[in-house]
């Protein structure tokens, strides 16, 4: 019996002894980091960034002018077979289009003409120099069908260059002319079918051909933007085909002029497309990053807690020191806010379970 008693008294004292502990700690005022939840915080820097504009505009992926190839009908006549479509990928001398042309067929019969012609004139001036070598005719004679076979191989050179120009090999006796590509690239322009009649003076280009290697993203900047724009300026191009995927580059020309519908002035920019993803006429989301305004204090997104319409964030010096502080906000881009007073520069701000933490310290 008496051993349950000091047992109950014992059980008592300690009871006392922890119920006054917890009332110290309380007392105290202070939150104390526990070691388990250290394990479950990230924290970042305060520093003075330039504050950086992004301006998000939309864009149009297009064919890189510079490295195309239009293919102009250099002959007149029906197109009896076209041998592509648009995407398709072509090598260098590869066949287009087939086309049925008088004027090829009218060619080679002004060649097959003028080679005759050609033939006599040589016989003609070979019997004249050798009649005037054993002295049976004059000099003069030979040298009048001397000049003629010259003016007979002049005409015939004449119909084989222009028969050259408009296609050379790739030209048949038949009056058949075959558009071929020059290089090697893919169909970005399809303007011809078969069964249709072309002409030269159309003005007008059947294929257009690039190699996609590097393509051009036009972009519409609207007139209260157009001082956040500058050659030269980083930019990232979301295209609606990939979420999630971002491409890089740099705008490398500014229109000079507004579209007098859109009102809008027009922004170039140069893409890398060596993994051929990016397509002509595709649509997408560009991103413009300007840095050269004024400096201002820079913290990461992710530390702001923002409660009732403002923004808090939890400034760690140790373990049993963090404090919630508010702060006034600049602007937000993405990842970084910029902000005009409530901290200093190389403080620490808790970036991860911070929301967690914030509850725990403003129940104090």
């Amino acid at each position: 019996m008496k051993q349950v008693i000091v047992a109950a008294l014992i059980g008592l004292v300690l009871l006392t002894a922890c119920e006054h502990k917890v009332a110290v700690v309380a007392a105290s005022g202070k939150f104390i980091l526990p070691d388990t939840m250290k394990h479950m915080i990230q924290m970042d820097t305060v520093r003075n960034c330039n504050i950086t504009d992004e301006l998000t505009l939309s864009g149009v992926i297009s064919f890189n002018d510079n490295n195309v190839i239009k293919i102009f009908p250099q002959v007149s006549g029906k197109v009896i077979e076209c041998k592509v479509t648009l995407g398709d990928k072509v090598t260098k001398g590869q066949v287009l289009a087939v086309i049925h042309s008088a004027d090829v067929a009218g060619s080679y019969n002004d060649l097959s003409s003028a080679n005759a012609d050609l033939a006599i004139s040589k016989r003609q001036m070979d019997n004249a120099e050798s009649l005037y070598k054993n002295g049976i005719s004059s000099e003069k004679e030979y040298n009048e069908a001397k000049q003629n076979y010259e003016k007979a191989l002049s005409a015939r050179n004449k119909v084989q260059s222009v028969i050259n120009i408009n296609g050379g090999g790739k030209a048949s006796e038949g009056g058949q002319y075959m558009v071929v590509s020059p290089i090697n690239g893919y169909i970005v322009e399809k303007k011809v079918n078969a069964g249709a009649f072309i002409r030269p003076d159309m003005g007008d280009n059947l294929f257009t051909i690039s190699d996609l290697k590097n393509v051009w993203v036009y972009a519409n900047v609207y007139e209260a933007d157009i001082s956040k724009i500058k050659e030269g300026y980083r930019v990232k191009v979301l295209p609606l085909s990939y979420p999630g995927k971002t491409f890089v580059g740099k705008i490398d020309k500014i229109s000079q002029v507004l579209d007098p519908q859109s009102k809008a002035m027009k922004v170039r920019v140069n893409l890398d497309n060596s993994e051929m993803l990016l397509k002509p006429d595709m649509f997408a989301k560009v991103l413009v990053n300007n840095t050269e305004g004024a400096t201002a204090l820079c913290i990461p997104t992710a530390s702001l807690i923002p409660q009732e319409g403002k923004n808090y964030v939890i400034v760690y010096r140790n373990d049993s020191d963090l404090k919630v502080t508010q702060v006034e906000l600049i602007k937000t881009v993405n990842e970084k806010s910029f902000i005009s007073s409530g901290l200093n520069v190389g403080e620490l701000l808790i970036t991860k379970n911070q929301i967690l933490l914030y509850s725990k310290l403003t129940e104090q």
